[in-house]
């Protein structure tokens, strides 16, 4: 897994007006954050915004595929983000209107965790 790091600047300067966008690379690719809250990861040349139980039917009706990989052993796991729809990369104010609905399910994702107790 890789990125094109290209995007992760593209993504900075379209979601400037909602806030900062920071990355952290991981296992080859990059997961992205919005004011400290994961909202997204990159693959190669793709974006997939976080979602959840509140949003995945948003994500349903828009026909967005949700993120997949295939272990060693041949089982295959999903995580709850999305592809994100073509016009995304194409138009500023739809890649904000995703990027804020993303950007919810990681506040509601980080609320629900619960803080790690000091031993």
């Amino acid at each position: 897994m890789s990125f094109d790091e290209s995007l992760v600047v593209q993504v900075q300067e379209v979601l400037e007006p909602l806030g900062s966008v920071t990355m952290r690379k991981m296992m080859g690719g990059a997961t992205l954050y919005l004011n400290g809250i994961i909202f997204a990861i990159l693959e190669g040349a793709d974006i997939w915004f976080k979602a959840d139980d509140e949003t995945n039917s948003i994500w349903d009706c828009e026909g967005c595929e949700r993120f997949s990989m295939t272990f060693k052993d041949g089982r295959v796991g999903t995580m709850n983000y999305r592809r994100a729809p073509t016009e995304v990369y194409d138009d500023p104010e739809v890649m904000q209107r995703w990027a804020q609905l993303a950007h919810g399910a990681g506040i509601r994702s980080a609320a629900r965790k619960k803080p790690r107790g000091k031993d």
